[in-house]
């Protein structure tokens, strides 16, 4: 499609939406993925299709709903596809952060609890 490396098109999509998603910003990543789409049509181009493109576009129609059950489907679906890239997962967190309201688990929680524990508070 441009300058990707063959077969990878459809990461830097994916990539481009995602990053614009997990900032809140629903309006622009539907923009951008017009503007894909016209794009690779005026170029007569075929758009990358994939498991993964397939993935955001069904991200994007959940997203303009109070649907966290179909995106915790749609993620666990996709699961494969979403995982060929190491960063997506960490998007799709702040993703529903920013549109579920669901809180991302601090790894380091759990520590406090234990030196409370160990203190005998």
């Amino acid at each position: 499609m441009g300058k990707c490396y063959p077969g990878e098109d459809d990461l830097a999509i994916v990539r481009a939406i995602l990053m614009y998603l997990s900032l809140g910003n629903l309006r622009d990543a539907n923009k951008l993925m017009d503007e894909v789409k016209m794009e690779v049509e005026l170029k007569n181009l075929n758009f990358p299709s994939s498991e993964l493109t397939q993935f955001v576009n069904y991200l994007l129609l959940t997203l303009q709903r109070d649907a966290l059950p179909l995106f915790n489907m749609l993620r666990q679906t996709y699961k494969s596809s979403i995982d060929r890239e190491s960063t997506f997962n960490e998007l799709l967190d702040e993703i529903a952060e920013k549109f579920y309201g669901v809180r991302r688990r601090n790894p380091l929680e759990g520590i406090g609890d234990f030196f409370k524990m160990m203190g005998g508070e």
